[in-house]
């Protein structure tokens, strides 16, 4: 059933119903909650540093007679632990303040105005799976085919049905563990590190939708198709 509206002439003029909608007038949405919105104090909050662990701040690098003055060099952190260590940059705009101790750092922002999201240092894992029959890997100190980029670099060997076995250089400060045959273990101070190792090696033999073979990381599945019958 068609409606009236006015317009600006003083004419009444059919509107069908499915457009009456639009010439009503907007409704504020009453929001979920009544209270007020609070930011988390995460990022205030003093980072306990282990026992094992040590940080250090390094001084800024020297600056070059060519370089801008705008630029400004930023400070270094060095963090060592039993798993290695990292060196990690701290933005212009940001401090760290060690109490030596209590064994507690504080990051203190020096706008407050902008905030950003802080991520405390730890050790990474990722486990891979290898499901198929006769898929396995070893974990040697020396390859056939590849030289070591560091002095001690092990090697990891894939057995995954080619003619010949697949020969991987661990990455530096990635600890490989081989607890079964069809299980790997990485683990490391970075996490970049950890997972592109990970997908490198997953990329030997993705897991295929029929079977369910190949290699998994960090219990991913798959969801297996139908087999194709003529």
């Amino acid at each position: 059933m068609a409606k009236l509206a006015r317009t600006a002439a003083s004419r009444t003029v059919a509107i069908p119903d499915f457009l009456v909608p639009a010439f009503e007038p907007l409704r504020r949405h009453r929001a979920f909650s009544s209270f007020a919105q609070c930011r988390s104090r995460i990022g205030a909050a003093p980072l306990s540093i282990p026992p094992n662990v040590e940080v250090t701040l390094l001084p800024p690098p020297a600056s070059k007679k060519n370089v801008l003055r705008r630029f400004v060099p930023p400070q270094k952190v060095e963090i060592k632990g039993p798993l290695g260590s990292l060196n990690l940059d701290i933005p212009p705009y940001m401090t760290l303040d060690q109490d030596a101790e209590a064994r507690k750092a504080t990051l203190a922002i020096q706008d407050k105005e902008e905030r950003k999201q802080r991520e405390m240092w730890e050790g990474h894992t990722a486990i891979l799976r290898f499901v198929g029959v006769g898929y396995r890997a070893l974990l040697e100190p020396k390859a056939q085919t590849k030289e070591p980029e560091y002095p001690g670099q092990q090697f990891v060997i894939l057995k995954l049905g080619y003619a010949h076995p697949v020969e991987l250089g661990v990455p530096l400060g990635v600890k490989v563990t081989i607890p079964q045959p069809t299980r790997i273990l990485l683990e490391g101070p970075d996490r970049h590190t950890v997972t592109q190792f990970a997908a490198e090696i997953r990329s030997w033999k993705k897991p295929e939708p029929y079977k369910g073979k190949g290699i998994f990381v960090d219990g991913e599945t798959i969801k297996l198709k139908a087999k194709k019958i003529k």
